[in-house]
């Protein structure tokens, strides 16, 4: 199943899923499908400034994690 989406967290936003305060992030796709995502998963799309942008998130046939990518 793929899902397509975008987020748009400021880097002070993020310090809570970065040191685990939170984990996961809620989010809203294109058809308005709201989905829970690990935090961790968007480590590496931290900036500066945050995370923002619009992603691509692939998930198996039993909802595991097969990519998540910025597009």
């Amino acid at each position: 199943m793929t899902f397509y989406f975008s987020l748009n967290v400021s880097f002070h936003e993020f310090q809570r899923y970065y040191q685990g305060h939170v984990d996961k992030v809620e989010v809203h796709d294109s058809h308005g499908r709201k989905l829970w995502i690990n935090g961790r998963h968007f480590r590496q799309f931290l900036t500066r400034s945050g995370v923002h942008g619009n992603f691509k998130l692939e998930l198996g046939e039993k909802g595991e994690l097969l990519s998540l990518q910025k597009i």
